[in-house]
C-alpha cells in the first residue's frame, strides 16, 4: 500500500534541528511566519506546503475560511514563458485556445498527454503579449514544456515565484485596505492586476482553491517578503485574517467540487472523464492530445458522494454488491454535518441520489448516495461575489 489516508496515520514533513537531505526542497518565503504555529508539511512541486498546525485546529481553520479570511502559502510552482513563440507554445500545450487570453487576464489551463490523459492543471497568467506565467499543480511540467519547445523562440525559466491565497468573505475588504491606491476596479473573477501593497508592486489574481471569495498574490525574488507580510498582516488583522492549512482547505474544495491533480484526475483520465469538457477547445488548431480527445467519450465519470462517515480515499463504492467506482477525496464537512467525497466511477451515466455503499476511514462500509458537484452554491455565486453567505458555526 503506497498511501494511507485511512484517518489513522500519514507521513508529513516537520522542521527539526540539523542539516542534510532536504537539498531539493524549498521553503515558502513565509515559512518563518508559519513556524510558531507548529506546521506539518506535504511536499508539493518539491516545495513545502503546510497541511496542518499543532496550534491551529483544522476545523477552526475551516470556519476561519468560511466566516472571515484565511491565508494559505501554497506549493504552486509558477513557470515563466517569454518570447515571440510563447503564445504558440502555450496553445500547443494547453487544451484551451490561448490566443483568446488577453494580457492582464488569467485562465484555467489543462495540459494533456498524446492519448488524452491529463498531465497537469493550473492557472495561466498572461502578463504581456509574449510573457506568461503558469502556476502549476504538482507535476513535472517544466521538462514537458522544454521538450515540446524545440525549434521555438521561447525562454522557459523558473522565476522563483511563490503563491499565497487570501480566501474568505473578508478577503476583498483586506485587499482594498492593503492596496496603496485602493482595490483595482474592475477586478472580476479570473482578473489579473499589478498593485502596490505597502509600496511594493505585486501581481495579484482573482483566483483560489476554495470557491470562497478570494485572491492570490505572487511573491517574487525582488520583493521584501518580510515587509510585504507585515503590511498584509496589519491590514488583515481588523478583518480577522489568519493563516490556515491545506487540510482545512481540502474540506472546502470537496464541498465546492474543485479537483486535485494526481488524485481526482491523472494520466488515466481525460478532461471529459472528470467534467473538464468546457476547458477543451477542439475547434482550435492542433494541440497535444487533440486527436485522442476527438474520439473520447464526452460523458463524465466523476461525481460527488455523501454519507454519515468520512469516505476513505481509495476505498471502493458499491451498488448492489458490485464495485462501481472508487473514492478519490473524502472529509467530514463541519457545515453539512456529514461525510463528503469525490468519486471516480467505472462508467458514466451516474445519477445523483443513487444509493451506494462506500468504504470509510473507520474500516466499515457505510450507506451513502451519489451527489452532484458542487455540493452547494451550484452557480458559484460566492466566489464571484454575487452572493455573500457566511454560515453560522453551530
Amino acid at each position: 500500500m503506497l498511501g494511507s489516508s485511512d484517518g489513522k496515520t500519514r507521513d508529513l514533513v516537520s522542521t527539526i534541528p540539523g542539516s542534510g537531505w532536504d537539498f531539493s526542497l524549498s521553503r515558502h518565503p513565509y515559512h518563518e511566519v508559519e513556524r510558531p504555529f507548529g506546521p506539518h508539511y506535504c511536499v508539493y512541486n518539491r516545495r513545502l506546503m503546510a497541511c496542518c498546525f499543532d496550534k491551529l485546529s483544522t476545523e477552526d481553520g475551516y470556519w476561519q475560511l468560511r466566516q472571515k479570511a484565511a491565508v494559505l502559502h501554497t506549493g504552486e510552482f509558477p513557470l515563466q514563458f517569454k518570447g515571440p513563440d510563447a503564445e504558440k507554445l502555450m496553445d500547443k500545450l494547453f487544451t484551451k485556445d490561448i490566443t483568446k487570453l488577453n494580457p492582464g487576464r488569467c485562465g484555467y489551463g489543462i495540459a494533456c498527454y498524446e492519448d488524452g490523459g491529463i498531465l497537469v492543471d493550473g492557472i495561466l497568467l498572461r502578463l504581456t503579449e509574449d510573457t506568461f506565467w503558469y502556476a502549476q499543480a504538482d507535476g513535472d511540467f517544466y521538462s514537458w514544456a522544454r521538450a515540446h519547445a524545440v525549434g521555438m523562440d521561447v525562454e522557459i525559466t523558473d522565476p522563483e515565484i511563490y503563491v499565497s491565497q487570501v480566501q474568505g468573505p473578508n478577503s476583498l475588504k483586506i485587499l482594498d485596505a492593503a492596496c496603496d491606491d485602493g482595490m483595482p476596479d474592475p477586478f472580476g473573477y479570473f482578473a489579473m492586476r499589478k498593485v502596490k501593497l505597502g509600496g511594493q508592486e505585486v501581481v495579484i489574481t482573482r483566483t483560489g482553491y476554495t470557491n470562497e471569495l478570494g485572491w492570490e498574490f505572487y511573491t517574487e525574488p525582488h520583493h521584501d517578503a518580510d515587509a510585504l507580510w507585515k503590511h498584509l498582516e496589519e491590514v488583515g488583522k481588523p478583518f480577522g485574517m489568519s493563516i490556515f492549512g491545506l487540510d482545512a482547505m481540502h474540506i472546502r474544495r470537496i464541498e465546492a467540487g474543485i479537483l486535485n491533480a494526481g488524485a481526482d484526475f491523472d494520466k488515466t483520465t481525460t478532461p471529459y472523464d472528470v467534467g473538464f469538457g468546457i476547458f477543451v477547445d477542439e475547434d482550435k488548431g492542433d494541440f497535444i492530445g487533440k486527436a485522442a480527445l476527438q474520439n473520447a467519450s464526452r460523458e463524465p465519470r466523476l461525481t460527488g458522494v455523501t454519507c454519515d462517515a468520512e469516505p476513505h480515499i481509495g476505498a471502493v463504492i458499491q451498488v448492489n454488491g458490485e464495485t462501481v467506482g472508487k473514492v478519490t477525496a473524502g472529509a467530514m464537512s463541519p457545515f453539512l454535518k456529514h461525510g463528503i467525497g469525490i468519486a471516480l466511477m467505472n462508467e458514466s451515466g451516474n445519477t445523483a441520489g443513487t444509493s451506494i455503499m462506500i468504504g470509510c476511514t473507520d474500516g466499515e462500509m457505510h450507506k451513502g448516495q451519489l451527489a452532484d458537484l458542487p455540493l452547494y452554491d451550484k452557480a458559484g455565486e460566492i466566489q464571484r461575489g454575487i452572493k455573500e453567505y457566511i454560515p453560522e458555526r453551530i
